[in-house]
C-alpha cells in the first residue's frame, strides 16, 4: 500500500431535491493518515451525506472534497476506488453469493476487467477476511449471514480493496459489544498502520476512546471539532442531542463518556 493520502472535504454543501434546507452547509475538515477520524451527531445532521457526496450519488451544491491534493471530479471512478474504500450504511447484494466471492469484489480494482482471480487476490481475500473475524464464512452464502456477520463480510470486502483510505458508515451497526470492540481495535491497528480511516458512528462513548479526531455535526454544519476533549462537552452535546446528559470519565480506562439521564421521574 502506498503513503496514505489525506480525505478533505472544503466548504462542501449539498440540497436535496425537493428540501428546503441542506442537508450540509459549508462542512469543512481534513481526515489525515494515522489517525482515526470520527463524524458523530444526531439522526438528520448530514453524517450519511458526507460518504453518499464522497461516492458521488448526490451532487454538490458548492465546495470541494479532495483526496489528498485530486479533486474528487478529477478522479475515475477506479482511480476512486483504488485510493478510497467505503463501507455504506446499507447495502445488499442484488442476488446471494458466495462470501468468498463477494469480498473477491474489492479486488477488482486490482485486476483486468475479466481477469481470473491471481494468487495475490486469494491471498488478500483470505487475509480480510482474518482480520474481520470471519475466515470460517468464506464458503457460505450472502444470504445465510446474520446482520452482524454481514457487516463484518463488508468490512472484509473493504480491506481486499487495499485502499490507503477506508470510510465507513456505522460499521458496528448489528454487531454485539465484542465485535464492536474487534471492528473498533481493527480501525485503530489500521490508522496506526499509516491509512486514513473516517468513521461515521453513533457510538460516542467508543468514539472518545479510539478516535484522535470528532467532527460533530448538527443541521448539516459543524458544530464543534477537535480531539475528543474539544468535542465531548456537556452542554454542546446536550443542546445538539436535545437530551439532558453528563460526561464522566471512565474511571477503568481513563476515557470520557457520555451518561444520558432520564427526563424526568427517573432516577437512573
Amino acid at each position: 500500500m502506498t503513503d496514505a493520502p489525506s480525505l478533505s472535504f472544503e466548504n462542501v454543501a449539498v440540497q436535496y431535491a425537493g428540501r428546503t434546507t441542506r442537508a450540509l452547509d459549508g462542512v469543512s475538515f481534513v481526515a489525515q493518515p494515522g489517525r482515526i477520524t470520527a463524524i458523530v451527531g444526531p439522526n438528520g445532521s448530514g453524517k450519511s451525506t458526507l460518504v453518499r457526496a464522497l461516492l458521488r450519488l448526490t451532487p454538490l451544491v458548492s465546495g470541494t472534497i479532495r483526496v489528498g491534493n485530486d479533486a474528487l471530479p478529477t478522479l475515475t471512478p477506479r482511480e476512486l476506488a483504488r485510493r478510497v474504500a467505503v463501507v455504506p450504511q446499507r447495502e445488499e447484494p442484488t442476488l446471494p453469493m458466495q462470501v468468498d466471492d463477494f469480498v473477491a469484489l474489492g479486488r477488482h480494482v486490482h485486476r483486468a476487467a475479466f481477469g481470473a482471480l491471481r494468487v495475490e487476490d486469494r491471498r488478500a481475500i483470505d487475509h480480510a477476511l482474518a482480520r474481520a473475524g470471519m475466515p470460517a464464512a468464506a464458503q457460505r452464502r450472502t444470504d445465510q449471514l446474520s446482520g452482524g456477520e454481514w457487516q463484518r463480510v463488508r468490512i472484509a470486502r473493504s480491506l481486499a480493496q487495499d485502499s490507503p483510505v477506508l470510510v465507513l458508515d456505522e460499521p458496528t451497526s448489528f454487531l454485539d459489544i465484542a465485535h464492536e470492540m474487534a471492528v473498533f481495535e481493527l480501525l485503530d491497528e489500521l490508522a496506526r498502520d499509516g491509512r486514513t480511516v473516517l468513521l461515521v458512528s453513533h457510538q460516542l462513548n467508543l468514539v472518545a476512546r479510539f478516535a484522535s479526531h470528532m467532527v460533530l455535526l448538527h443541521a448539516g454544519q459543524v458544530a464543534a471539532a477537535g480531539s475528543p476533549l474539544d468535542v465531548m462537552q456537556g452542554a454542546l452535546l446536550e443542546r445538539v442531542y436535545d437530551w439532558p446528559l453528563v460526561i464522566t470519565r471512565d474511571p477503568a480506562v481513563g476515557a470520557l463518556s457520555l451518561l444520558p439521564l432520564r427526563r424526568r421521574g427517573g432516577s437512573s
